[in-house]
Formats: C-alpha cells, structure tokens, sequence
C-alpha cells in the first residue's frame, strides 16, 4: 500500500438528492465538518443545515471521512433541515464581530464562543466574517497575516459547527467532588437533566449487536448511547445494579462527553471495545460461568478504558515528562489517569450507576475495573498472557484468581479486536490509528523525542503495520481464549489468520513494485 503518503488518497461517494444522484469527492483527512460542507454544496443549501444519510436499507449512515463507499447505483439518501438553535448570543456574536477588526485579536476570538442563542444570528455572523476576509485582501495585508486570519477564521468558523451541535450545558464539579487540576480540565457532567433520541431496537439489530462482524461505522453517537443502554438492560446489569433509568442515561452522556475527538482513541472506539464484550459474553455464554457482577464490571471497564485519552501514548507521556507521567511515576500513566476520570465520574451521585449497590459490592466493582483498564496497558502483554497460559490447562470458574487472569485477558483481546472484524470495517480502523500515530511521531521530532519505527510516516505501511502484529500479538492472544472457548475459533481466530494473510499478500505486492522501480 505504499508508505505514509498513499493515505492522502481521496474517497469518492454517490448521493440521492431530491432524485438527483450527485458525486462528492473527498481527501481521507477531511473533518467531518469538511464532509457536511461538501454536502451542502451538492445540496445547494446553507451550509449549517443538519445533514442526514440514510443507506439503501433504510440505516442511518455516520458522515465522516470513513463513510463506506457506495455506487452510482446505490447512493446514500440525504436528508435536510434546515438549521435551528446555536450557542451563540447577540452581545458576544458583536464582540467576536469588534475583535475580528484587527489581525492581532483574531487569537483570542475562539474563546469567546458561548452556549446559546437564537439561529437567526448564525448567517449574519458568517456574512460578516465573509466580508471581513474580502476587506483584508483589499486591504493589502502581507500574504502570512492574511493566511493566519483565515486560518482563525477556519476555526471560529468550526466552533460556530460545533456549538450548533452542543445541546447540553455543561459545568465543573466543585465542592467535596473537586479534583487535581488536570483530570478538572477534561471532565466535565451535565448540569441538567440530559436527553438523547430513544431508538426502538430491531430484532435483527439486537441480534446483529451480538456479532463479531457488527458494522460499527453505520451508527450516530446517539444509537450508540441507545446501544450500550441496551446493553445494561439485556444483560440483567440494571435490575443487578439497581441502577436508576436516568442516572444510567446521564452517566452515559458524561461517559461520551469525557472522550476526546482523537482519531482513534475516540467514543467510537469506546462502543467499538464494548461491543465486542458483549458479543464475546454471549459468544462464550459467560452468564453461565461467571456472575452478572463480574459481567457488569466487564462492560463498565471496556466504555470507561480510554477516557479522556489525549491521544499520545505512555512511551510519549514518560518521555516527554508530562504531567501524568509525573504524577504516576511512569507506570501506566495513562491507565492510570482514565481510571481517575472514571472513579470521579461515578463519585458524581447523578452520574454514579452504582449508587445503590452496598458498600462491600461497590469495593469489589472498583478493584475488578481498575485492574482491568490497568491491565489494557500493552506494557503487560506478556505479562498477562503468562499468567493466562499458566492457568488455562486447569483453569476454575470458581478460582477468583483464574477468573480475573480470564477478565483481564478479555478486555485486551476486546481492545484491539479491529482486524477480527470484516476487511471494510476493520480497515478504516487502521487509517484513524495511523493517522494518530503519525501525529504523535511528527510532534515527537518537533521535540526532540525518541520516534517508534511503527509510528513513523516515513518509515511505515499498512501491511508492516499489521503482520506483525496480527502474528505475534493477536493471533497468539485469541487462540489461547479459543482453547478455553472453542466456539471462538471459527469467528475470531480464522478471521484473523485471513487478516494476516492479506496482509502478507499486498507486502508482496509492494515488494515486488519496489523492486521493479529500483532496477
């Protein structure tokens, strides 16, 4: 597949608009801001209206950069409304507006950006905005100025976007809940009663959900929520738990808002790793084994394991002295740190689903969590896979020990279980970890820093990404569980064997094209 820069390639899609089938053509790092944009165009409509894709099927399909590809003749159908609420207010849109009059001023333009206000302030803002960039050409600014302001512009441009999105206000907990400084600056919880779509569930879907090959792409943040909520409920985890209704929709809002928007350390990625367990718990018919205790505390861990990533790993954080590295001593910074976020999250009582549990059960739910987001460290891997091997041959049920080295084991196959999905869903899984691995390298040499071979854009391709890995990591990892599980085998570990395959077969390919270009 070529090296770092074959991933520039763009993306072609087909679009049922008012019976007229349009093309968009889009570049892989596009945001999805730039995708809604486009659509408009094609639509001839304001460019804030709310975009809606729909499939063939009648599935909504998610807009964003790793939207599937389709055919002239099967085009996604768009819907449009017309734009309603911002988060704008009439006296700070003037302020903005005072502040764009001068090039200096345009750093500082973004925080002013607030949470509400009518929609009728949006297009005169934009206009004026518009209007402001065409008197700076006029004007004669030197060419870097006017580049810097329109880049400014760019960004206040996408907070407008994304304030229009925001329908919750938010606030810092405070008081007896207050915290270290840094886990305050990313945490944030409702402030009133929160609220997302209730999605009626299919009977195909609920059992769709229960695959291995479930298309995690294809569903907005909201049939997410409504996913994991069914979950908790089929699962038996609500009447387990005692958990309230609306706690259990606020603690899952606080959850989403707590990732941040990285390109693959994402909420995405968190329903991704939790929808794998619950296929695996029924997969493996776990309730038959284990008690829904233990089950909860599965499903807890894997949507808690990533919170608040900042998108650069543990080998950054310790090498560039950050503060969690500092705090955490360079053990497992960041699992340590989304462990924090979560426990402070549940320390909430609006957000705490484990509020009516005693408090023998909820010392137990803590230990079993921390250990195993702790255990998705890719710095334990050999670690716990030895004590896993160690007792397979014998393993009990009833073992504590047995049963956690089993966990523990569980969520790190679940964590990095992409490549056990179908090709088309894996894939794009691989250009968002890529792309998230380049930014870290490429920030890494601006420091100074030590660089991973694996990371590096000018040193990496697709297929020396993933054989490796599919070879020594996961494939040994998921045939260990299948000896355990055997009904594992034919679902993950021969996908997984096919995954290597085609990987070693395109790094013939592109050994075979490099040679012919150096002879």
């Amino acid at each position: 597949m070529g090296n770092g820069s074959s991933f520039d390639a763009s993306k072609s899609v087909f679009l049922e608009i008012e019976d007229s089938v349009e093309k968009i053509v889009f570049s892989l790092h596009s945001s999805t801001r730039d995708i809604q944009e486009l659509i408009c165009q094609a639509a001839k409509v304001n460019k804030f209206c709310e975009i809606t894709l729909r499939n063939s099927d009648g599935a909504y399909v998610t807009v964003s950069p790793t939207i599937p590809q389709n055919t002239e003749s099967n085009p996604y159908i768009v819907e449009i409304k017309p734009a309603t609420a911002t988060s704008l207010t009439t006296l700070q849109l003037t302020e903005l507006l005072s502040g764009l009059a001068t090039v200096h001023n345009l750093d500082q333009l973004s925080s002013q950006l607030v949470s509400h206000s009518s929609a009728a302030t949006v297009p005169t803002l934009i206009d004026r905005i518009t209007i402001l960039e065409k008197r700076m050409e006029k004007e004669g600014l030197k060419s870097v100025e006017i580049e810097k302001c329109k880049k400014s512009i760019d960004g206040i441009r996408s907070q407008i976007y994304e304030a229009q999105k925001k329908f919750i206000y938010h606030s810092m907990l405070s008081g007896e809940h207050a915290m270290i400084p840094e886990i305050q600056s990313s945490y944030r919880r409702h402030a009133v009663l929160p609220h997302y779509t209730k999605y009626t569930l299919s009977k195909e879907t609920i059992e769709y959900l229960k695959q291995p090959t479930f298309d995690i792409w294809h569903w907005e943040p909201n049939e997410m929520l409504s996913l994991l909520e069914h979950m908790y409920h089929e699962l038996g985890l609500v009447k387990e738990f005692n958990i309230n209704g609306v706690t259990l929709k606020k603690w899952l809002l606080c959850i989403q808002e707590n990732y941040r928007n990285n390109p693959f350390h994402n909420f995405r990625h968190c329903f991704c790793v939790t929808q794998m367990m619950y296929g695996m718990i029924h997969l493996c018919k776990l309730h038959e084994h284990i008690a829904k205790e233990d089950i909860g505390i599965l499903i807890t861990a894997c949507i808690c394991h990533d919170l608040d990533h900042p998108g650069y790993n543990n080998t950054y954080q310790i090498n560039a002295k950050t503060e969690l590295a500092i705090r955490y001593n360079d053990i497992s910074p960041l699992e340590n740190h989304h462990c924090a976020v979560a426990f402070q999250i549940l320390s909430n009582p609006e957000t705490n689903i484990f509020a009516n549990c005693d408090q023998e059960t909820f010392k137990r739910i803590r230990t079993g969590i921390i250990t195993l987001i702790l255990a998705t460290d890719m710095a334990r891997h050999s670690e716990i896979m030895d004590i896993f091997k160690g007792k397979r041959e014998n393993f009990n049920f009833c073992n504590d020990d047995d049963l956690m080295a089993l966990k523990m084991v569980l969520i790190k196959c679940c964590d990095i279980s992409n490549e056990v999905r179908p090709m088309e869903i894996s894939e794009p899984w691989l250009d968002c970890l890529l792309e998230e691995y380049f930014n870290q390298s490429d920030k890494e040499k601006e420091e100074g820093l030590p660089v991973a071979a694996f990371m590096d854009r000018d040193k990496v391709t697709k297929p020396t990404a993933q054989i490796g890995f599919i070879k020594f990591v996961l494939l040994p990892m998921f045939e260990q569980v299948a000896l355990l599980f055997p009904q594992l085998h034919d679902v993950m570990v021969i996908p997984l064997r096919n995954a290597r395959d085609h990987w070693e077969k395109l790094k013939e390919q592109d050994d075979e094209i490099r040679a012919k270009q150096q002879t």
